[in-house]
C-alpha cells in the first residue's frame, strides 16, 4: 500500500431507501433502488447505513457492496440522455458525491467518509431496475457502454456519516486499477487476457468480480 496526496470531495447528499414494489409488465418484483436524501448523522456499519435496505441481497448489499457511490458531476450527461431533471440519489446510490470519478478512484483506494474508513471493491453493474425505474431499458447499457457506472465500497472502520462531510482519498495501491479501466475489461474486453490478470491481480477487487474474471480466464486458456 503507497501514501498518497490526500484528495478531497464533497458529499451532496447521503442516500437510503427501504423495498418498495415496482412492476415490469407482466412482472412484480420489489427494490430499495428509491432512495432519498436524509438530513443529519447516520451509522455506517460493516453491512451498509442504518434504515437502508436492499430487495435483492445476491446482487446487492453485503460487505464488498456495503455504500454505492455515484459522480453528482455525471448527472448532467445523464439528464441529457433521458431528457428529465435529476435529484440526488437518483440511481439508488447511497453517496451523492461532487466528483470522484471513475477515473479518479481506483479498486483499493482507501478513503475517509465520516467517522468511517471504507475500500473501493468494484464498479457497480447497472440492473435492469435502472431501465424500470426511467421506464428506459437503454438506460443499463448506457452506464456500462461509458463506463460511468458509480462504484462500491466495503467497511473498514464504521462510524457515523453525514452529508456535510467529505470523502478522502488517502491511501492507493501499488499497480491499481481505475474503476473505468476495471469497467472496461469486464464489459469490453473479454478476450484479453493478459488484462483480465492484471485486474485479477487487484487482491482488493471483490470476490464476485473475482469469480467471474476466473471463471472467463480458465475458459480463454483452455480454447
Amino acid at each position: 500500500m503507497s501514501n498518497i496526496q490526500s484528495v478531497s470531495y464533497q458529499l451532496v447528499s447521503l442516500n437510503i431507501g427501504i423495498k418498495t414494489r415496482m412492476e415490469n409488465g407482466k412482472q412484480d418484483f420489489y427494490s430499495a433502488i428509491y432512495k432519498h436524501p436524509v438530513p443529519g448523522s447516520t451509522y455506517l456499519s460493516k453491512t451498509g447505513f442504518v434504515g437502508d435496505e436492499q430487495a435483492d441481497q445476491v446482487h446487492h448489499g453485503g460487505v464488498d457492496k456495503a455504500v454505492c457511490v455515484f459522480n453528482y458531476l455525471a448527472y448532467p450527461d445523464y439528464e441529457t440522455f433521458l431528457e428529465q431533471t435529476l435529484k440526488p440519489g437518483a440511481f439508488g446510490e447511497n453517496i451523492t458525491v461532487s466528483g470522484c470519478n471513475e477515473q479518479d478512484i481506483h479498486i483499493g483506494d482507501i478513503l475517509k467518509l465520516g467517522e468511517s474508513t471504507v475500500q473501493v471493491s468494484q464498479p457497480r453493474v447497472p440492473c435492469f431496475k435502472l431501465g424500470v425505474k426511467y421506464n428506459c431499458k437503454e438506460l443499463p447499457l448506457q452506464f456500462q457502454t461509458t463506463g460511468i457506472t458509480g462504484y462500491y465500497f466495503r467497511v473498514l472502520e464504521e462510524g457515523h456519516v453525514s452529508a456535510e462531510d467529505e470523502l478522502v482519498l488517502t491511501s492507493r495501491e501499488s499497480g491499481s486499477v481505475s474503476v473505468m479501466e476495471a469497467n472496461r475489461i469486464m464489459h469490453h474486453s473479454k478476450q484479453d487476457i493478459q488484462a483480465i490478470e492484471r485486474l485479477l491481480s487487484v487482491d482488493t477487487l471483490a470476490d464476485s468480480w473475482k469469480s467471474t474474471l476466473n471463471k472467463r480466464l480458465a475458459k480463454l486458456i483452455s480454447t
